[in-house]
């Protein structure tokens, strides 16, 4: 009795499946086309919609992980570079990153005077007060971006330290 059942049941489900997965479009006296799930109305064609296909993702072999596998981070064919190379390249962008750490600080002293903690001394060309806070937000955004450029440079110089 209880395979019966399950039997009539599932023939039952996949009508109703088949019955809610029907698609109809349907125009209008203008022309424009609605899509619905009932054919009820004028003009309504039911669609023919094939059912999607799925596949399924391809299997591990046995007794290898993926994530236990090791790769190389390149390939074979990729150009090596000798280590003195790579340590006189490495020398370059230290040198490099300094200098520009340098130029940035000695950005950062000038701009913090002339910006003179917020109160900059007005210029010739700022007799309207408009002018002379544009300028000052304008310092103030500049201090604060040179200052995360030092801050950037030297994470960039203590990366290459721990190297």
């Amino acid at each position: 009795m209880s395979t019966a059942l399950a039997a009539l049941l599932l023939l039952g489900a996949s009508a109703a499946a088949r019955a809610n997965s029907d698609i109809f479009v349907c125009e209008d006296a203008e022309g424009r086309k609605t899509y619905q799930n009932t054919g009820a109305g004028r003009g309504c064609k039911r669609l023919d919609v094939q059912p999607a296909l799925s596949v399924p993702a391809p299997r591990q072999p046995q007794g290898r992980s993926a994530s236990v596998e090791a790769r190389p981070i390149s390939p074979a064919s990729f150009p090596r570079v000798d280590s003195q190379t790579q340590r006189t390249r490495d020398g370059d962008r230290r040198r490099i990153l300094e200098d520009e750490l340098g130029a940035e600080e000695s950005k950062l002293q000038d701009l913090r005077t002339e910006y003179n903690s917020g109160a900059p001394q007005r210029l010739a060309g700022e007799r309207s007060d408009a002018r002379y806070q544009e300028r000052v937000a304008r310092l103030q955004a500049e201090v604060q971006r040179t200052e995360n450029n030092i801050a950037s440079l030297k994470r960039e110089l203590a990366l290459l330290a721990r190297q």
